[in-house]
């Protein structure tokens, strides 16, 4: 298990790279719309390109930080029921939902990604768009993130039987609602 642990350490670091680095690219997406925005109605000039631009630095950080955001237990969760459930039992949900859904969907579609990819490399693949850009880098983001993802579902899973049997303490942040606070000196439980 110690084996998988230092596994499951390389590739939450590897995430955490990742996701850190590509952030910025929210940053560079702004300026690059504000840019082509004022270029538009100051100077009437208009490309394509710039657009494309926007999107494909969009793709990238909605795809590259999945398993960031996993890693980080950001991801959107549905705890109607599990949030009533022992600690335990939101495990075994977690192992379960790892193994059933997230990374046969993960692999799948990043198996399904890569011959786009090779095509749109292989073919020089070009936007339909007057002045666009190439598509292969677009079409890289997809099995590189689902990558990304599935390694980070992986990791997830070594955690969570390490948690189960007792090898590491849980740290999965919960979001728990804050504890309510005392007025000092009132003894009938009242809140602020």
């Amino acid at each position: 298990m110690k084996v998988l642990l230092t596994i499951s350490h390389a590739i939450d670091a590897l995430n955490e790279r990742v996701g850190r680095t590509v952030l910025w690219l929210v940053l560079v997406m702004a300026l690059v719309s504000a840019a082509n925005a004022l270029a538009r109605y100051l100077f009437n000039l208009s490309s394509n390109a710039w657009l494309e631009l926007q999107w494909y630095l969009f793709a990238a950080v909605f795809l590259l930080c999945a398993g960031y955001t996993l890693l980080h237990n950001e991801h959107i969760r549905i705890d109607v029921v599990s949030s009533r459930l022992s600690r335990r039992s939101q495990l075994w949900i977690d192992i379960f939902g790892t193994v059933l859904f997230l990374l046969p969907v993960s692999i799948f579609i990043m198996v399904l990604s890569w011959p786009v990819f090779t095509n749109a490399w292989v073919s020089n693949e070009m936007s339909g768009n007057a002045g666009g850009l190439i598509r292969w880098p677009a079409r890289l983001l997809v099995p590189a993130g689902f990558l990304l993802l599935s390694l980070q579902g992986i990791s997830e899973l070594i955690k969570r039987v390490a948690v189960l049997k007792g090898i590491i303490p849980d740290q999965t942040e919960r979001h728990l609602a804050p504890p309510v606070e005392q007025i000092p000196g009132d003894e009938s439980g009242s809140a602020r």
